[in-house]
C-alpha cells in the first residue's frame, strides 16, 4: 500500500485558513471603499480609477513603510488590532508631506502560522487607518512562512498611493530665511525608536508591560501601543486656505533629521524645545536610559509628530485654521540662514 504523500498543509501552509481569512476581512476592506474602486477584494490586482476631473495635471505620490519593532510589543501583549493603524499612518503621512491626497493602500502580512482571527485583527487596524486617512484598502498579500517566522510572529508592511496637482506639489523649495515652523502634537512614540524603547524600558529598567506607570496615567503596554496619529483630515483642507511651503513627518531621525530633509540650500533652523510639550513617556526613556537630549531629538518625535513651514504673513491664518480643525498647533521655531543644520535649543 502506498504511503500518503506530503501536502502543502503538512509543510505548514494552510490554504483553507487563507481562504477563511479573506472572507473574514471583507467587511473591514469594504468599510474603506471609495467610489473610484472598481474591484472587490480577492482579485489578482486592485483597480482604482483616478478622478481626472478632480486633478488637472495629476502627479502620483507613493510611499511604503512598515511598523518596525513596535510589533514585538503587540505580540507580547497579544493585542493586534491597533498596529495596522500605525502601518497606514507611516505611509500616508509621508505622502501627505508633498500635498498628496491618499487614494488607496495595500498591505503585506507575513506570519509563521496563519490564524484567521489574527489576520482579521490586523486588517481591522489597517481598515481603521485607511478610514482615518480617507483612502481605500484595495488589496494586499498574506504570506504564511513556516520556518522563517516563529508561529507567534508576524510582520507588516504597506504601500500607499496618493495624487496632487503638479502646480500644488510641495517640496520645500520655496522655504526662505525667517519662515515659521509649526508643530502638531503626536499621540506618543508613534512607530519609530522601539528598539531603543525596548532596550531601556524592558531590558535595562525591567519594567513590565502590564505595570501601571503613574507618570503615564496608564499601563506601560497601553502607552507603547498608542497608535500613530494620521494628519490627513487636518492638513488637506488647510492646503486650500493657506500657502504651506514645506512639511515634515517626524519619524526615524526625529525632529532634527526629518525637518532638515525639507530645508533647501545651506540653511537650517532653530527649534525652541521649551515650547514643546514633551510627553511623559519620553522623559521616562531619557531618565531610565540615561539618554542625552540630542540623542532623544534625533530618535523620537518628542511630542511633535508633524511639522509645517510657512511665511510669517501666513502664520496666524495657519494657526487659526488648525485650531478650527481641532488641532493644537505650536510655533516652535524658524528657518535660519545662520544655521547650517536644524539646531534644538
Amino acid at each position: 500500500m502506498d504511503k500518503p504523500g506530503l501536502s502543502y498543509q503538512a509543510a505548514g501552509v494552510n490554504i483553507d485558513a487563507a481562504n477563511q481569512s479573506v472572507d473574514m476581512i471583507k467587511k473591514w476592506v469594504n468599510r474603506t471603499k471609495r467610489p473610484e474602486v472598481l474591484a472587490e477584494i480577492g482579485s489578482f490586482g486592485g483597480f482604482f480609477a483616478l478622478d481626472i476631473a478632480k486633478f488637472k495635471e495629476p502627479v502620483l505620490v507613493s510611499g511604503t513603510d512598515g511598523v518596525g519593532t513596535k510589533l514585538k510589543i503587540s505580540q507580547m501583549m497579544d493585542i493586534h488590532d491597533t498596529v495596522g493603524i500605525d502601518l497606514v499612518a507611516m505611509c500616508v503621512n509621508d505622502i501627505l508631506v508633498h500635498g498628496a491626497e491618499p487614494l488607496f493602500f495595500l498591505d503585506y502580512i507575513a506570519l509563521g502560522k496563519l490564524e484567521p482571527v489574527l489576520v482579521e485583527a490586523l486588517v481591522k487596524g489597517v481598515s481603521e487607518g485607511c478610514f482615518q486617512a480617507g483612502c481605500s484598502l484595495i488589496g494586499g498579500e498574506t504570506a504564511e512562512m513556516p520556518g522563517f517566522y516563529q508561529e507567534d510572529e508576524y510582520d507588516l508592511a504597506g504601500f500607499s498611493v496618493g495624487a496632487v496637482d503638479r502646480s500644488r506639489l510641495i517640496n520645500g523649495s520655496s522655504i526662505e530665511d525667517g519662515d515659521i515652523i509649526i508643530g502638531l502634537p503626536s499621540s506618543g512614540i508613534h512607530s519609530n525608536g522601539y528598539s531603543l524603547v525596548r532596550k531601556v524600558l524592558l531590558e535595562k529598567a525591567g519594567l513590565k508591560l502590564d505595570s501601571y506607570i503613574d507618570e503615564l496615567g496608564k499601563t506601560l503596554g497601553e502607552e507603547l501601543l498608542t497608535p500613530t496619529r494620521i494628519y490627513v483630515k487636518s492638513i488637506l483642507p488647510l492646503l486650500d486656505e493657506v500657502e504651506i511651503k514645506g512639511m515634515a513627518h517626524i519619524t526615524g531621525g526625529g525632529i532634527i533629521e526629518n525637518l532638515q530633509r525639507i530645508i533647501p540650500g545651506k540653511m537650517g533652523a532653530f527649534i525652541d524645545s521649551s515650547l514643546i510639550e514633551v510627553k511623559p513617556v519620553f522623559d521616562l526613556i531619557a531618565r531610565l536610559g540615561g539618554v542625552k537630549k540630542g540623542e532623544m531629538f534625533r530618535t523620537f518625535n518628542m511630542g511633535i509628530g508633524y511639522m509645517l513651514v510657512t511665511s510669517p504673513q501666513q502664520c496666524d491664518k495657519t494657526l487659526n485654521y488648525l485650531h478650527i480643525k481641532g488641532e493644537k498647533p505650536i510655533v516652535i521655531g524658524r528657518v535660519s540662514s545662520e544655521a547650517e543644520r536644524v539646531v534644538v535649543k
